[in-house]
């Protein structure tokens, strides 16, 4: 690298300084400058470079440049006299040049790099193999595809002749014919069978620049080739499968229009596949919304949806579910079922049920919800009790689930493989509430059945009785329900002869039974009897924390029984329903839920708080609307009665507005003074909470 000494350290010397600095062009070992405060100097000093104010006594042999950055001509002759022989002496302005060419070379190298960069990238990243020769055979481009079909390097292919690296290869034949050849099969030195083209290069002159071979390796055609053939036997099999169904299935693109359909689906619908394929989906539909369309707008399956179909009406049943391939929406296939069948199927299924029911429990204590502590004391004391023969008696407010519990202990116990049979005593006449309970002998009564009739006692023998509402029981009934529970035998009505039972008394009431017995309704006795093992069911107000659970339980119970899909109660919705007080208990909340359900569209999915508007009432505005419902009592004269409703309205709306007596006028409408007055008149200043 030339040695160089600045003489100049000013503006213009130090900005030269810089710039040789920057591009490293030349070596500077020397700057001068008469000033000593010069900035080039300074700048010098931090690069370490040797400064001084005198040229003379800084030259030496090894400066082989001397820049003159002065601009003064004096300086620039006194150089030319008294410098060596074979000392260039360059001008500021000149070297300042040189240095902009320099920076400019360096520049234009690092695009030329990257386009370099680019251009192997773009040839390297294809998954074709690509040679290319010059006019001499010799090979100047080979990518890194070529490399891997050849198997041979590419630094070693670089500058070879194209036959030593491929014998097989016919580019010389393209530089002497200069045609154009495509999609010739190859076979390499490797085995391998190659798909190749070869191109001559030829520029706009007509001269001859070499020649281009593109290739592909034939297995990958042939894989895909055989990948094509799977898929379609995998849709000929996958369509075969459909036709085969007997379920009726339509299925869409992402469009809407119809690409498919199975001969059940023509059989029930009656449409063909000119009338549905290509068609939109709307095309069957003679009642209802496209559940098609529905699903391909949310990406959401639906169930259960109701519709008529064809031109006949058919009245249907719906499950529509969206087709997704990695991430994306590509149709929706639907199953239909004739609500006919359905309707036959789920007639018989109740009539099973029925039977099922009168003969056997069907719940255990896992179907019992709950976290609170109180439910868990019931249910651990019911589960230890179902381990005794002992009667149980279970007590609780109605709707809390006292029969679910009855189940549970039947099915916990040793006798969950016989009979177990249910009674309502308050759904049952008293007259024949006796034969039912007991059974009767012919000729008991008129209309008796010929050889008489087993009891639900005799049916349960070995098994359980539950008895519902035991305490609307009449004496004579009460009387004769001791003596089984005493004796362990019953008389059938219209018999003498004691029959032997062995039935577990399950028992439950709803009402107050020890009151009953202070005031002579109930026997002392029985009551002892029954009450050997109570059990206290609790009402919901005291478990809320069970509600969501409940809830949870509910909603999949109701979506069974309606054909639904509803997926959850909403957070809006819990909140309404965590504020009530239950006094229907369960019973009270699956009614809730079950007419929210009913009114909701078929598209909703989630209970909102406005599908449970009974309850958006605040509790002050529950109480208002619950007193506000006035009776006249015939012995108040009509101004008696107007002042007592006017009394009851301004004491409620009061309480509704936190004795806000601005807010509370504002609601009855009545000016502010009207309201003190009726508030002195009816005496309710004094319960003023301001």
């Amino acid at each position: 690298m030339q040695q160089v000494m600045i003489v100049g350290a000013g503006k213009g010397g130090t900005a030269l300084l810089k710039r040789i600095v920057e591009t490293n062009i030349m070596h500077v070992i020397a700057v001068v400058d008469i000033n000593e405060r010069a900035p080039g100097l300074e700048y010098a000093r931090k690069l370490g470079i040797n400064i001084g104010s005198n040229w003379k006594t800084m030259i030496n042999e090894k400066i082989s440049i001397i820049i003159e950055a002065t601009g003064s001509e004096e300086v620039m002759q006194e150089l030319h006299r008294d410098v060596a022989q074979g000392v260039v002496i360059i001008p500021g302005s000149v070297a300042y040049i040189i240095s902009e060419l320099v920076d400019e070379k360096e520049v234009l190298i690092a695009r030329l790099k990257e386009e370099a960069y680019k251009q192997q990238t773009i040839l390297n990243s294809t998954n074709d193999g690509m040679i290319v020769i010059d006019t001499n055979e010799k090979i100047i481009l080979f990518n890194k595809t070529a490399e891997k079909i050849t198997g041979f390097s590419r630094k070693a292919a670089l500058g070879m002749n194209i036959n030593d690296v491929i014998p097989s290869s016919m580019l010389s034949r393209t530089l002497k014919t200069r045609e154009l050849e495509t999609n010739q099969e190859q076979v390499l030195e490797n085995g391998l069978k190659i798909i190749t083209t070869r191109i001559p290069m030829i520029d706009e002159s007509g001269n001859l620049l070499g020649a281009l071979s593109l290739f592909k390796d034939i297995t990958e055609v042939v894989n895909l080739a055989e990948e094509v053939t799977n898929l379609k036997e995998i849709q000929v099999m996958l369509e075969a499968i459909i036709q085969s169904s007997e379920e009726a299935i339509s299925v869409v693109d992402e469009e809407g229009h119809g690409i498919l359909i199975n001969r059940a689906y023509t059989k029930m619908t009656g449409l063909t596949e000119e009338q549905v394929i290509g068609k939109p989906a709307t095309a069957d539909i003679s009642e209802g919304e496209s559940m098609h369309m529905q699903v391909l707008k949310t990406r959401r399956a639906v169930r259960g949806a109701r519709m008529k179909v064809g031109p006949s009406k058919k009245d249907v049943i719906v499950n529509v579910a969206p087709v997704i391939v990695d991430g994306k929406l590509k149709g929706s296939v639907g199953v239909i079922h004739d609500m006919s069948e359905i309707q036959t199927l789920t007639t018989e299924l109740n009539r099973a049920r029925q039977i099922i029911r009168t003969l056997e429990a069907k719940y255990t204590f896992e179907d019992i919800i709950g976290v609170s502590d109180e439910i868990k004391m019931s249910i651990e004391q019911a589960k230890l009790g179902a381990k005794t023969p002992a009667t149980v008696l279970l007590r609780g407010e109605s709707g809390t689930g006292k029969e679910l519990f009855a189940h549970a202990i039947h099915n916990a116990s040793d006798r969950k493989y016989n009979k177990f049979i249910r009674v309502n005593c308050a759904a049952i006449s008293e007259n024949l509430l006796e034969s039912e309970l007991f059974g009767y002998e012919e000729g008991a009564f008129s209309g008796a059945k010929r050889g008489g009739k087993r009891g639900f006692f005799e049916e349960a023998n070995n098994g359980s009785i539950f008895l519902d509402e035991i305490g609307e029981l009449s004496a004579n009934m009460q009387a004769k329900l001791l003596r089984v529970l005493q004796e362990n035998e019953i008389v059938r009505v219209g018999g003498t002869k004691p029959i032997a039972v062995n039935v577990r008394v399950i028992a439950a009431t709803n009402v107050n039974i020890e009151k009953a017995m202070s005031e002579g309704d109930f026997r002392e006795d029985l009551y002892y009897r029954l009450n050997r093992y109570p059990i206290s069911i609790p009402p919901l107000r005291d478990r809320k924390g069970d509600i969501p659970a409940l809830c949870e339980r509910l909603v999949g119970k109701l979506n069974q029984d309606y054909g639904r899909n509803i997926e959850c109660v909403n957070a809006k919705a819990l909140k309404l329903l965590l504020q009530y007080d239950w006094p229907g208990n369960v019973r009270e909340l699956e009614n809730i839920l079950g007419r929210a359900i009913i009114f909701m569209e078929h598209h909703e999915i989630e209970i909102d708080g406005k599908h449970i508007p009974m309850l958006q009432l605040s509790a002050k505005e529950r109480k208002a609307q619950e007193t506000g419902r006035f009776v006249h009592n015939n012995e108040e004269t009509l101004s008696e009665v107007v002042e007592r409703v006017e009394a009851e309205v301004v004491k409620n709306s009061l309480e509704l507005h936190e004795y806000n007596r601005t807010k509370t006028a504002k609601a009855l409408g009545i000016s502010l003074r009207s309201l003190y007055y009726k508030m002195e008149k009816y005496n309710l200043a004094n319960n003023s909470m301001q």
